[in-house]
């Protein structure tokens, strides 16, 4: 969080070495003999997965560790850094908003949990909770609840408004301080993310890049470790790179973890071989793509559409990266390019048609790859016309998620409707695809890397779970033991097929199902494509 090397400069004084002697690793002109001065604040919250388990799961936290990451996110006021970091958590919350509401408030309140903090907002801005009504439940320190009351406040505020354009300079510039994001206002006034960002332009109220020194800009530094803020009245960097951007993964979570992180480190550092400039854009601290040494600027910020758009902007970037952060970019690819953005690898319309489950499936009939029966779905009725038609074992698959979130299989008509339902609300945009459930299969993983729709090079491993375990969580064995050469040939020439019909120049990484003929040895086992993803995998 300071920015400073604590673990190397530990390294030096185990080692006999004074800090007067040591050079300042930030300023680089002073020595490490001083008192760090900050003027940010820095609000970390961790990741904790837990509704990825079944209801019975204990939430309540307590001194035993169930995180799995955390995020950090940097502002000049309390309010702006903790609101950039509860989007950081997850990419579905706007900011501070009630996205829980426990009909047992005041316990919800008392006891903490993984959404404590959201149940503070049912009280503030449902229940009309005091500050004081609220400590004394909670024993949360005043100082943080009058905090959070600016944001409730300035919230109401907005809504009174009742329009985008009613809001004037000073409330617009006054919400943003207080780390509102644009989206946020949006739906406060029933409006779209794309019209406030235009009406807050129009206003002239951007963010600033501020530098992260540890000395409050008492001395010169020369980090290029940077964040925005609207609690500021003018940039610590000159803009005259047009540096190629690197999007992060952002939180560690079940399902994605350090791979991502190699792979935009990796892709950075090849940037910077081929004489490029690059800008790395994440905001997880236990990372070493966060690293300021890695990337000619790091930028500790969130992977939204709003916050990749201002850096671009600001930047003027000659393009951007979205293939090697996991699912987060992929997510924004599209409407980037829909935006202007020049985005580097495979064409978003493409990582869409894949992303999409209901394009993708069509792409693969079209171009001959054997793929398990499917069908889009809107009602229940649909699913439950689908299931029956195919027979049970089915799965439900939302689009555009990472690690099978909502993934699930359903194995009697009971179970249909509660999991569609959570399908449909974890990716609302886009539709979910039904799909009939291979039992007994062995799943296979391809990794590869094309160029403008040509296979360049792949990978194949097998799965020693049977299909159903999810990738992240199943045992790989790379190479493959079981396969025979035909299908090993079979496996390359879908990747080709695949390469092909989505031109991906890039990286891709598919699912493959590998189930035997009925025919025992003599026939040929069916192939089946259930999942491809255009990134790094």
């Amino acid at each position: 969080a300071t920015g400073y090397p604590l673990a190397y400069t530990a390294a030096k004084i185990a080692l006999g070495h004074t800090l007067p002697e040591l050079p300042n690793a930030v300023t680089k002109t002073t020595t490490a003999c001083f008192e760090p001065s900050l003027d940010y604040i820095v609000t970390k919250i961790p990741k904790w997965d837990l509704a990825k388990f079944s209801t019975q799961v204990k939430r309540e936290i307590g001194s035993a560790m169930k995180s799995v990451g955390e995020v950090m996110a940097i502002g000049r006021t309390f309010e702006e850094s903790l609101q950039k970091a509860i989007r950081q958590v997850d990419p579905r919350y706007t900011g501070f908003e009630a996205y829980v509401k426990p009909e047992d408030l005041d316990h919800a309140l008392a006891v903490p949990t993984d959404t404590r903090l959201f149940a503070v907002a049912h009280a503030m801005y449902n229940k009309n909770y005091t500050v004081d009504q609220i400590h004394e439940i909670t024993k949360i320190d005043k100082w943080f609840l009058y905090k959070i009351d600016n944001i409730v406040q300035a919230s109401r505020a907005i809504k009174e408004r009742g329009s985008v354009e009613a809001i004037e300079h000073e409330l617009m510039a006054q919400s943003k301080r207080l780390g509102f994001s644009d989206l946020q206002i949006a739906h406060l006034v029933n409006s779209t993310e794309n019209v406030v960002r235009a009406h807050r332009k129009s206003l002239g109220v951007t963010p600033f890049v501020k530098r992260i020194d540890t000395l409050a800009a008492e001395y010169p530094a020369h980090t290029n470790y940077l964040y925005t803020t609207y609690n500021a009245s003018e940039h610590d960097v000159k803009f005259d790179d047009n540096g190629t951007m690197v999007l992060g993964s952002g939180v560690y979570r079940i399902g994605s973890s350090v791979e991502f992180d190699w792979c935009a480190v990796t892709c950075a550092r090849k940037l910077r071989d081929m004489g490029h400039k690059t800008i790395m854009v994440n905001y997880n601290p236990e990372t070493v793509s966060t690293d300021y040494d890695e990337a000619d600027r790091m930028y500790f910020e969130e992977l939204g559409w709003e916050r990749v758009m201002d850096i671009y902007e600001l930047e003027r970037s000659s393009g951007v990266i979205v293939s090697v952060g996991g699912q987060l970019p992929q997510n924004i690819a599209l409407r980037l390019k829909k935006s202007g953005v020049t985005v580097l690898g495979t064409d978003p319309e493409n990582i869409d048609m894949a992303e999409d489950r209901h394009k993708f499936s069509k792409v693969l009939d079209s171009i001959g790859v054997d793929q398990p029966e499917w069908a889009e779905v809107s009602t229940v009725n649909d699913a439950k016309e689908f299931a029956n038609r195919v027979g049970y074992p089915v799965l439900i698959r939302p689009s555009y998620v990472l690690s099978g979130a909502a993934m699930n299989v359903i194995y009697e008509e009971e179970d249909l409707e509660h999991k569609l339902s959570a399908a449909a609300s974890v990716s609302p945009e886009h539709p979910v695809v039904i799909t009939k459930f291979i039992d007994n299969a062995q799943e296979i993983d391809v990794d590869a890397v094309a160029h403008e729709g040509k296979l360049l090079v792949h990978a194949i491993s097998e799965h020693v779970e049977n299909a159903g375990v999810h990738s992240g969580d199943a045992t790989l064995v790379l190479p493959p033991f079981s396969l025979y050469d035909e299908d090993m040939a079979r496996l390359k020439e879908i990747a080709e097929k695949v390469a092909k019909a989505f031109n991906i120049s890039g990286p891709f990484n598919m699912q493959v199902i590998r189930k035997p003929s009925e025919e025992g040895y003599e026939g040929e086992p069916e192939l089946k494509v259930i999942e491809c993803n255009l990134r790094a995998s």
